[in-house]
């Protein structure tokens, strides 16, 4: 009936005669009822329909455009379909690589995005597995709250053979294994009392479901602590071990703000400890006994502490902390996967360039005859002293090596039959012709136009991948790093790789130092000069200066804004007050009282690294070469005045200063300097008594470096350069013929060191602070790791070279920042990002820096200016000691065990506070970067072949 209709009706019966009292009315609002009635349907009906349509519509296109919807079942009793289910509600997607496949699933679609339920059996009304307490008395669910559906935690009691009922989906088997259904920690909260262990699936972790349990965590929600039956081997070992129980959360339905009633304090408590329906009741309330706080998917409601069984705050972040590093080691962490695009045959061209620059390096490189995997046997030391033995200055006689050694062509040369020399023992890689041939050929490669654009591509996609997992990770990595005891940044091992000897301390010590000299020892005869002896007074009364007006301005030792650009006033600032006479009585060792005041010196700075425990040095001492002896006046001073310290190992420092002595007329060639350098090290190696205190000193050295103004312009080396003992002009050689005959002679002798059982050299020099790129390339092949390397900015090719092979940078960003660079231009940041191995050096505190601790002020001024954090620090710190040439033993007991190796496996937090999850993503972009190069060259290789076959088949 049409509402026209029974208007009509209506008022024809109005109009007849009364046949009895009211009867009249009572037809009339009868029909007057139904009419209006049939209308309000009516147009529900017409408007619920459009309304339907218009939200299959919107569903339609959200289908369209997002990948497959987490769903869940049409009831409790319903077949699961759709995918596996963790959490409904959540609008979160898989964003792991399989979305394609998951939508060729099936699925049976929920009636309402906001009315799913628990899918299988076993579950209950408040979305807990377990069921969370009796179900009689609890207030019913609004039907329009969410619930929270879980996976089955074992077969439910009175319904055998439904073990895996929430996963009996019809995924693919061949998916399934890819598919994590709960992370760990979700699992655990979802346990409810822990009357079953959760249930969890083998293989990669589902990172929706890391994204929902990192959403709640931001949203309030503590997870509890994980059963030892539902938990990793590690876990389980680690909470079986703990005294305290995190429990768990109870889940409610009711929607609503953050309550918190009068003298409520934050705490957890079981949720069996109280009564499904009481718990309802008390938060309706307002009981002071809970809290409903609003969340999503779902209100989580925290309830009050019991008498006891609480747990601190910090032990809850300490554990949560401890499931995100065991997470990490399984490769469970939120990260952004880039597709890589179909390789072209050029790109596949310069992974094959970049591939024969690897190989040319591995062809170079000193190695040492047992790696660090052969050593991993041996104890752990804490101390350098642990290695080296309590009396380290102790002569004890050693037998000589039968053996003959001559330098010829600039590089020792070592028989095994004295007189005969028909074996020849230790033979360098190769020549100093075919160094520089494949040195100009990396030159020609790196120079290449889409060798430039490959790499700087990469590079720039490191970068932003970085930037991308501090956005997603860096709350995770700091909350790791409350787990590890004891450990923060003041806490972990950092080492000076890079900083000098005669500018070891700041300027106020040094200013102190000459004070106290001044007045207790006026009377002592520290110089000869002008035909005489002079005493400590005498050399400041000639220089008009009385202990009154000394200050750390007249000191001018401090570099300024004069020396930017400018080494030689750089090195004018190692005179205190102006004057060389007092730089050769109190920061020479070759002096008149035999360095005795630099000596003591160097035992206060000794004391200083000691008091703060866990900073390190690596303190470069020069050799210039002049002489012979110079090896052995250096030893002397060393062992004489027992200069050890558990904090320090001495690094040798050669200055390339040859056209210097050539025109003072001390050398007569190149090859002299260099036999002057390398004979009494290879004397001392064949026969220790021969030079008893320069066999106690080397057994403290860790390596050489090269160090000089690199910015002085230089011809580049050509394979057809002359002889070191043809090397008679008075013009310097380059950098890089510096670089190869330091280079072949350290080879030649590590090996003869190694035949006896005795400790190496790595060769570490300057390189990449200014001058040519050839320097680096240089560097490249022949070094371990290089201080500076600031100049690599300009080469991406050598940069993502120096990536790969994770070369060392010891950068020192404040020292640049007075000579070279600006500090705001100084790449440290980029390398950091990007991946490349840095650390944090002070070169020269003397001039540099104004603080006590140093190293901890450069450490301080890149966290400021470049906004490092916590883990950005640590990070740098445990690069430093990787860097670092302290003994094997010590660095097991810094870093790990294990330290050689990249990502987790070779880092302890509890050691470096560094979290896994940082060195987790370091070692899967370098496996990717790696790996896509090996591919690429590998391909172009196999075309190569084939082409080869083609032309010979014609």
């Amino acid at each position: 009936m049409s509402p026209s209709a029974g208007l009509t009706a209506a008022a024809a019966a109005a109009e007849q005669p009364s046949q009895g009292p009211g009867w009249g009315a009572f037809v009339g609002g009868v029909v007057l009822g139904s009419t209006v009635a049939a209308g309000a349907a009516y147009l529900a009906v017409r408007y619920a329909s459009s309304a339907s349509s218009a939200a299959a519509d919107e569903l339609r296109r959200k289908e369209r455009r997002r990948p497959g919807r987490i769903q869940s079942g049409t009831g409790r009793d319903s077949a699961p379909s759709g995918k596996p289910l963790a959490r409904a509600n959540t609008d979160l997607y898989y964003a792991n690589g399989v979305e394609d496949e998951l939508l060729e699933v099936d699925r049976v679609a929920s009636p309402s995005p906001r009315q799913s339920v628990l899918v299988g059996a076993g579950g209950s009304a408040n979305g807990w597995a377990d069921g969370g307490g009796s179900a009689a008395g609890r207030p019913p669910r609004p039907k329009s709250s969410p619930r929270m559906p879980v996976p089955m935690l074992g077969p439910p009691s009175g319904r055998a053979g439904e073990t895996d009922a929430a996963f009996t989906d019809g995924t693919p088997p061949g998916l399934r294994g890819r598919i994590n259904e709960v992370s760990e920690s979700e699992a655990a909260a979802l346990s409810g009392s822990g009357q079953r262990p959760a249930h969890l699936y083998a293989g990669p972790a589902n990172r929706s479901n890391t994204a929902a349990a990192e959403y709640l965590r931001n949203q309030g929600f503590t997870f509890p602590t994980m059963l030892a039956a539902g938990a990793s081997p590690g876990q389980a070992q680690l909470l079986q071990s703990a005294p305290r129980f995190v429990p768990p959360l109870s889940l409610d339905g009711r929607a609503g703000s953050a309550t918190l009633p009068p003298g409520f304090v934050p705490s957890l408590q079981p949720s069996g400890s109280m009564p499904a329906g009481a718990a309802g009741t008390a938060a309706l309330s307002g009981s002071a006994n809970q809290v409903v706080v609003g969340s999503y998917p779902a209100a989580i409601t925290a309830q009050a502490p019991p008498a006891t069984g609480t747990i601190t705050t910090a032990d809850a972040m300490a554990t949560e902390g401890r499931i995100i590093e065991d997470a990490a080691m399984h490769e469970q962490y939120v990260r952004v996967i880039t597709p890589e695009p179909a390789p072209t045959e050029e790109t596949e061209e310069v992974c094959y360039l970049l591939r024969q620059s690897l190989d040319m390096r591995n062809k170079w490189l000193f190695r040492p005859q047992h790696s660090p995997e052969q050593l991993a046997h041996l104890p752990e030391a804490v101390t350098v002293t642990d290695v080296r033995g309590s009396e380290p200055f102790v002569w004890q006689p050693q037998d000589a090596l039968q053996c003959e050694f001559e330098m010829q062509a600039g590089v020792m040369r070592v028989w095994a039959d004295p007189g005969v020399r028909e074996q020849e023992l230790f033979a360098v890689p190769g020549t100093s012709t075919e160094f520089f041939s494949d040195m100009h050929w990396m030159l020609k490669v790196i120079s290449l136009g889409h060798v430039r654009t490959f790499t700087h591509h990469r590079l720039l996609l490191l970068e932003q991948k970085f930037n991308l997992h501090v956005m997603l990770n860096a709350d995770k990595e700091f909350l790791a790093q409350k787990s590890a005891p004891h450990r923060d940044f003041y806490n972990v091992r950092k080492v000076d790789t890079h900083v000098h000897h005669s500018a070891c301390m700041h300027q106020k010590h040094l200013l102190r130092f000459i004070k106290s000299k001044l007045k207790k020892e006026p009377d002592e005869v520290v110089i000869f000069r002008d035909g005489k002896y002079l005493t400590l007074r005498e050399v400041f009364e000639s220089l008009n200066l009385t202990p009154y007006h000394l200050n750390v301005d007249t000191l001018d030792v401090h570099a300024d804004k004069n020396i930017f650009h400018r080494f030689d006033k750089f090195n004018l600032k190692y005179n205190p007050f102006g004057q060389s006479r007092l730089r050769e009585i109190f920061i020479k060792q070759d002096n008149l009282i035999h360095g005795r005041f630099l000596a003591e010196l160097t035992k206060e700075v000794f004391a200083d690294l000691e008091a703060s425990k866990y900073q390190h040095t690596e303190y470069r001492i020069s050799v210039y070469g002049r002489k012979p002896v110079e090896w052995d006046t250096l030893a002397a001073w060393v062992v004489q005045n027992r200069l050890y310290s558990d904090n320090n190992v001495w690094m040798i420092q050669i200055p390339r200063l040859y056209n210097v002595y050539k025109e003072q007329g001390i050398i007569e060639s190149f090859e002299q300097l260099l036999s002057n350098i390398f004979t009494p090290l290879f004397e001392v190696t064949r026969e220790p008594s021969s030079h008893p205190q320069l066999h106690l000193f080397l057994q403290g050295v860790s390596g050489f470096d090269l160090v000089d103004d690199e910015s002085k312009p230089e011809r580049r080396p050509n394979k057809h350069m002359p002889h070191p003992r043809d090397w008679t002009s008075k013009h310097n050689p380059a950098y890089a013929y510096y670089a190869y005959y330091m280079y072949a002679n350290l080879y030649t002798l590590n090996k003869m060191r190694e035949a006896r059982g005795l400790n190496t050299f790595s060769f570490r020099p300057h390189a990449g602070e200014a001058g040519d790129i050839d320097h680096l390339v240089s560097s490249f092949l022949l070094c371990e790791n290089i201080a500076h390397g600031i100049n690599l900015r300009k080469s991406p090719s050598l940069q993502y070279l120096y990536y790969i092979a994770q070369i060392g940078l010891c950068m020192s960003p404040l020292s640049n920042n007075s000579l070279f660079l600006d500090y705001h231009r100084n790449p440290f940041p980029t390398f950091f990002a990007r991946g490349l191995s840095v650390s944090l050096s002070t070169d020269d505190p003397l001039q540099i820096h104004l603080t006590k601790e140093p190293l901890v002020e450069e450490y301080s001024v890149a966290a400021q200016v470049w906004k490092l954090s916590a883990t950005d620090l640590c990070e740098v710190a445990r690069n430093s000691v990787l860097h670092s040439g302290f003994p094997h033993q010590v660095k097991m007991h810094w870093v790990h065990t294990h330290y050689w190796k990249m990502g987790p496996e070779g880092n302890d937090i509890q050691k470096t506070n560094v979290p896994a999850l940082r060195m987790r993503f370091r070692k899967d972009c370098h496996v990717e970067e790696t790996g896509l190069l090996m591919m690429g060259a590998a391909n172009h290789a196999a075309r190569l072949r084939a082409k080869e076959m083609y032309s010979q088949a014609e």
